[in-house]
């Protein structure tokens, strides 16, 4: 799957959300996607580099305190 598809899985992911809102108003937007990506995202690249957190968070762009924080909040430690 190419940058351009999880873009596209994204895209239509919120618009399914906001259609779901039936005009309700939606909240925290920003922090609700974070928070629906970032675990399966650490679990993923955390897999792909056999649990070596100074691997993953070379990959992430992240220093690794960052990335220990991130895994800690996620309930991956």
């Amino acid at each position: 799957m190419s940058k351009k598809n999880i873009e596209e899985v994204v895209k239509a992911s919120l618009e399914a959300y906001f259609k779901d809102l039936k005009g309700e108003r939606p909240t925290e937007v920003y922090d609700m996607m974070l928070g629906i990506i970032e675990k399966p995202m650490l679990e993923v690249i955390l897999l792909h580099a056999r649990g070596n957190q100074s691997k993953a968070s070379l990959w992430m762009g992240l220093n690794r305190n960052t990335l220990r924080k991130k895994m800690a909040r996620a309930g991956l430690l």
